[in-house]
């Protein structure tokens, strides 16, 4: 197991942004806004460090939103969890950094900030909203400069996917320290990515030379290959070998669902991933501790993969089960990016 638990924790849905792929009003534009009171977010910290305390893990906090920074009680946030040591990283917008605010996260012990860039300027302010392109950019340096890391991070659909080798040159250049990708989850009645497996297979190819000549190059820039069709691509063209040692019942890699980590809402609801309709819990009136090994056992029935299960790389890989939900409303169905052939 891995020696820290994963918590994706939205503390509101307060937000200066109403993207177009966004899970929190993907499905009723009318939702109330939620946002978590100073006491529950001193439970939702209780409930996680006696979950963690339990299986002998340690917690991690992916602090976001919408915008965590918005929340009233942000920095008093920050201070308890500076005081309990506990690490954490800000999911969040650029439109409220500035030198200040950011000296201030590196302070309070924040690790990581991340931001988005779902296209090139045109396509990203699309996504999102006019300006956003731009600051988001200008935004970089200032979260470099007293020593957090600045993290971008692109959702891939088809409006954007011949953008990415560009967006990667374009991180590159204003030396963003981590870099990854995962797929747009269709939500509502929008059921299509609008990508093909093997044009999907084709963008990893094409970013694995872009990525293998920055390398070269003594890029700083950290490219994580955070979508898990990489193991597939790197096993095909032999980069990943599967070790002689693997143990058959064990997990060693692949989708985190299930083995380290869970979503907090405003409204205390658990999600076993925010990117699909996963419900399990609520923090205010569950245990975590008992909801993991019982609620979560039902996304950790690896023989149910419809496809993956047949696959030598099921230990390692399974694609993105929510991308398959998101799909078909199956979890254990095909990804549909998946190119793979099974006999």
């Amino acid at each position: 197991m891995k020696p820290y638990f994963a918590f994706q924790w939205h503390i509101t849905d307060e937000c200066d942004q109403r993207c177009k792929h966004c899970y929190i009003f993907s499905e009723d534009n009318c939702k109330k806004i939620d946002k978590m009171s100073w006491e529950q977010m001193n439970e939702v910290i209780a409930n996680c460090e006696d979950m963690c305390k339990i299986y002998s893990r340690l917690p991690y906090f992916y602090i976001t939103g919408g915008d965590p920074i918005l929340h009233s009680d942000f920095w008093k946030l920050l201070d308890l969890l500076r005081e309990k040591r506990i690490p954490f990283t800000i999911l969040g917008n650029p439109f409220h950094l500035n030198n200040e605010v950011c000296r201030n996260l590196k302070e309070k012990g924040c690790e990581n900030y991340q931001m988005s860039l779902d296209g090139m300027r045109k396509t990203h302010d699309w996504f999102r909203k006019e300006g956003s392109f731009d600051i988001t950019l200008e935004k970089i340096e200032c979260i470099n400069k007293p020593g957090i890391k600045s993290v971008i991070m692109t959702t891939v659909s088809g409006k954007n996917i011949a953008e990415i080798p560009n967006i990667i040159d374009i991180v590159v250049k204003h030396k963003v320290k981590i870099f990854a990708f995962a797929r747009y989850c269709p939500t509502s009645d929008e059921k299509d990515t609008g990508i093909t497996p093997l044009e999907y297979k084709n963008l990893l190819d094409i970013c694995c030379k872009k990525f293998t000549e920055y390398e070269k190059k003594g890029c700083n820039t950290y490219f994580n290959k955070k979508d898990h069709l990489w193991t597939l691509y790197e096993y095909e063209k032999g980069i990943f070998k599967i070790p002689k040692d693997t143990e058959e019942d064990m997990i060693y890699d692949g989708c985190n669902c299930g083995n380290c980590h869970l979503t907090i809402l405003p409204n205390g609801d658990l999600y076993a991933c925010r990117r699909f309709e996963s419900k399990v819990g609520n923090v205010f009136e569950d245990r975590i501790a008992d909801i993991w090994v019982c609620d979560m056992e039902k996304y950790r029935e690896y023989n149910k993969f419809e496809k993956c299960s047949k696959c030598e790389l099921l230990q390692f890989c399974r694609g993105c089960p929510a991308v398959a939900y998101g799909t078909t409303g199956n979890f254990y169905g095909a990804d549909p990016q998946c190119w793979k052939e099974i006999g």
